[in-house]
């Protein structure tokens, strides 16, 4: 099957209904297995791919960020058929100074040399999506706008996208650019999965009035939701995390796990193929580290999940209302 296209946000830049999450390439996954499994995602239709700047979690390095280059290296219109996100904010130091100041935040200069750097590691001359990997609370808005109409100026960037923020501040952020009459955000990366729904509330109702995309990261909320209660041996289930999660949240997630069996279906592909049908998501990010984990994302991407079991992991999991609708009545 190929997965299918929409809209980012607002915008005529057609992507996957799926993200390629890079996290754990260069890290947990050695660079042969990164690169056939993003072969097999543009193969599979799957043009959305998303790193950061400071993963590979080495300061300074871009370890991912290179390894991607590398990848785009290897021609075959690697790059010309990806529509490319990276992110910016977490120090990233300059050369061998690693505790410079200025080499984190939302500063003009450090926006201007962050951007200089993740081009020279990917081995390109633009980046699609640019995305705040944070808020900088001590960076006026009219500064940090600027220094990405400077960027786009000069053809090193296309969107703007943030991530973590809050429902305010993608308002803020947003004002401050149709004041300069500047596209702003077009994207926000949030915290999403059944286990974590609080963005209902603020968050995807002002994206969605926005015309912002919702690109949700840990949809499977860490692995619990991929089957931590019983089956699904081996790392994730023997975490220290999983053992928490099955103390804490064990009658929820077996209730979760029962309800997957019923419709034979993995746990985790479920709940990535629940986030897909939220109007203001437009794609879940999904971080294979194996080519079966892809598979079983792709898989998702062509799950329909009925009204009957839609109601029943509401039950399972209780939704948000918007707000003020959840704490007023």
């Amino acid at each position: 099957m190929s997965v299918p296209l929409t809209q980012l946000g607002r915008t005529g830049l057609k992507v996957s209904r799926l993200c390629l999450g890079t996290m754990n390439f260069g890290v947990d996954t050695t660079k042969e297995d990164s690169f056939a499994i993003m072969d097999a995602a543009l193969d599979a239709g799957i043009n959305f791919f998303d790193t950061a700047d400071v993963y590979g979690w080495k300061t300074g390095e871009g370890v991912t960020e290179q390894l991607l280059g590398e990848y785009f290296a290897h021609g075959g219109e690697r790059r010309d058929r990806v529509v490319l996100a990276t992110k910016l904010f977490g120090r990233m130091g300059n050369g061998r100074q690693t505790d410079w100041p200025n080499t984190q935040g939302l500063s003009a200069l450090h926006i201007r040399r962050a951007c200089d750097a993740s081009l020279s590691r990917l081995k390109t001359d633009y980046i699609d999506l640019y995305q705040m990997h944070h808020v900088d609370r001590n960076t006026p808005w009219d500064e940090i706008w600027e220094a990405y109409e400077v960027l786009r100026q000069q053809g090193k960037i296309l969107y703007a996208g943030s991530s973590n923020f809050a429902g305010w501040h993608i308002v803020k952020a947003q004002e401050a650019a149709n004041r300069r009459g500047f596209l702003g955000l077009v994207s926000e990366q949030s915290k999403y999965s059944l286990m974590q729904r609080e963005i209902e509330m603020e968050v995807g109702p002002a994206c969605e009035d926005y015309g912002i995309g919702v690109i949700p990261w840990s949809p499977v909320a860490g692995g619990a939701l991929a089957g931590i209660m019983k089956g699904q041996e081996g790392k994730r289930r023997n975490s220290e995390f999983a053992q928490k999660m099955r103390e804490e949240r064990g009658d929820q997630l077996n209730a979760w796990e029962a309800l997957c069996d019923s419709i034979g279906e993995e746990p985790g592909n479920v709940a990535l193929a629940w986030t897909l049908t939220k109007s203001f998501v437009t794609a879940p990010i999904i971080g294979p580290r194996t080519m079966e984990q892809l598979q079983g994302g792709i898989h998702a991407a062509e799950l329909e999940l009925s009204a009957e079991t839609l109601a029943k992991i509401d039950e399972i999991f209780p939704p948000f209302k918007t707000s003020p609708e959840h704490y007023a009545w």
